[in-house]
């Protein structure tokens, strides 16, 4: 087997490979000779079948097998030898298409190899970790946040209309074609309108009404609603309205901290303490993590694989095409064509990712089995109901598998710098860290 150098440009590499007849037929003989144990023909004992009979009847489909594992096996030699590693996977193709058996086996294969990255000293590298304490006044904030998602109602003046928003108070009774059906009468109902928790078009038409009135409410049930009888039926509501209530905030004391699993008002004031800080922090690590960036992006230059700036160019373009038209949702669309900015931004991740790749590996980060489940997990609580089979999905999907392991591969990568890199800490007040944040997003 010979495999000949024919381009050595930048990353650029190309190779001629032959296999030569006298060893795809030592290849072929191998392989035929390993199956015949285990073969059976007629009129002969398993195991006893005449090589040139194998030959005859399996010989094309073995020497196909042979030609493939040849090739396979001079490029993994290659590469065993060559310390290469390809940016994206080899493009091998056969030159003597007219090949028929008894020729050699003539293959060009080429490739982009990733550049050689340097070691670097990250105790050089410097960093500032914004810290900032949840004070009182962001505590205060967030009870009073939590007071208005857990609002009560109180009833307005005699006399007053119901607002979107409000609560009704009501008894109902509902008819098709003039009779009751079950399911369709209630008293005392209370029911905030503009919730949606009622047909289409019931809650608007209560807009204005007023304790002690009678509304006659008139709707027509979708053609898709549960109960087959009534789907696509129109329907009229007698209703009495009770009472008209606003919303108010709730008020904030140890009846509210129970509604949300706590103890009483102290201890819902250390969750909410607990939970501000977690946020702090994280946003925080965010703007630690593009200072690292932008320090390891200064401190390197090497060669980058073409290939793979310009597909992460494409799919920048793509992104940012999608974000200015979000009415699109398929790939039906012209061909977006790539910037210099694309370009200057691909190189940018493709630098970092290829450095960060390398750091990683010569540091052995791995994610583990529990993280990837726990990544999994997480993803698939955005798909109430159907948990298990987007969990089925991801077990039997590489590429997703992938997407979800490498944005923790970066993670641990970036701790494991900031672990050796010279950090200090700087508090600042919430809205420092704010405006800090804010400038990454303006940054992208």
């Amino acid at each position: 087997m010979q495999v000949n150098e024919t381009l050595n440009e930048g990353l650029k590499r190309a190779y001629s490979i032959t296999v030569t007849a006298a060893e795809l037929e030592a290849k072929v003989n191998e392989k035929l000779a390993e199956a015949q144990p285990e073969v059976e023909m007629k009129g002969f004992r398993k195991g006893k079948v005449p090589m040139a009979l194998l030959k005859k009847q399996f010989g094309q489909k073995v020497m196909g097998e042979a030609m493939q594992e040849s090739i396979d096996g001079a490029m993994t030699e290659h590469f065993e030898k060559s310390g290469d590693r390809p940016a994206m996977q080899p493009e091998v193709k056969m030159t003597n298409e007219d090949w028929k058996e008894g020729d050699d086996v003539n293959v060009d294969m080429s490739y982009e190899a990733l550049p050689e990255i340097p070691e670097l000293d990250m105790s050089g590298i410097k960093l500032e970790k914004l810290v900032v304490k949840a004070d009182d006044a962001a505590i205060e904030e967030a009870l009073a946040n939590l007071a208005e998602t857990a609002q009560d109602f109180k009833a307005r003046k005699k006399g007053s209309k119901a607002k979107d928003g409000d609560q009704v108070v009501m008894d109902f009774l509902g008819k098709v074609d003039g009779e009751a059906f079950e399911g369709g009468a209630a008293d005392d109902f209370p029911l905030v309108l503009g919730s949606g928790n009622f047909i289409p078009g019931f809650e608007e038409q209560l807009v204005g009404v007023k304790a002690g009135e009678e509304k006659a409410v008139t709707v027509t049930f979708p053609d898709e609603y549960q109960a087959e009888h009534l789907a696509g039926k129109e329907a009229v509501f007698d209703c009495t309205i009770k009472e008209v209530k606003e919303p108010v905030a709730a008020e904030i004391n140890d009846e509210m901290a129970k509604k949300f699993g706590a103890e009483d008002l102290a201890a819902l004031k250390v969750q909410i303490a607990e939970r501000l800080e977690a946020e702090y922090a994280g946003a925080s690590r965010a703007v630690m993590k593009r200072g690292l960036l932008d320090a390891l992006d200064k401190m390197v230059d090497f060669d980058l694989p073409p290939s793979l700036v310009k597909a992460e160019a494409g799919q920048i373009a793509h992104q940012l095409w999608h974000e200015e038209n979000p009415d699109v949702e398929g790939h039906d669309h012209p061909e977006i064509e790539t910037t210099d900015e694309h370009t200057t931004l691909a190189n940018r991740r493709v630098r970092l990712g290829l450095l960060l790749a390398e750091i990683g590996q010569r540091a052995e980060v791995e994610v583990t089995d529990a993280e990837m489940t726990q990544a999994i997990m997480n993803q698939a609580r955005q798909y109430p109901g159907q948990e298990r089979q987007f969990f089925e999905f991801v077990q039997q999907n590489q590429q997703m598998q992938q997407q979800l392991r490498a944005p923790l591969f970066e993670d641990k990568v970036v701790d494991h710098i900031a672990e050796a890199a010279n950090v200090s800490e700087k508090e600042v007040s919430k809205d420092e860290l704010q405006k800090a944040v804010e400038a990454l997003e303006d940054a992208e």
